[in-house]
């Protein structure tokens, strides 16, 4: 992860809605590809690690959003 320090936050676009828009397009990708091959075990298995991996993620690029905020 980099953070560029003098850079604003980016909050239009599908930031508006998301905080993070791309894990958003992970999630789908990682139901529907298992999916279109009817391998419905993998997909939520696939579903439960990922969910792990990015509550880990998406704390750490919050708190590293948060410190670059102005004081």
């Amino acid at each position: 992860m980099i953070v560029l320090p003098a850079a604003p936050r980016i909050r239009s676009g599908p930031y508006r809605w998301f905080p993070h828009p791309n894990y958003v397009a992970v999630i789908a990708e990682g139901l529907a590809l298992p999916l279109v091959h009817s391998a419905w075990i993998t997909a939520l298995c696939f579903t439960a690690l990922n969910a792990w991996l990015l509550r880990v993620r998406v704390r750490t690029e919050d708190a590293a959003l948060t410190a670059m905020r102005p004081a």
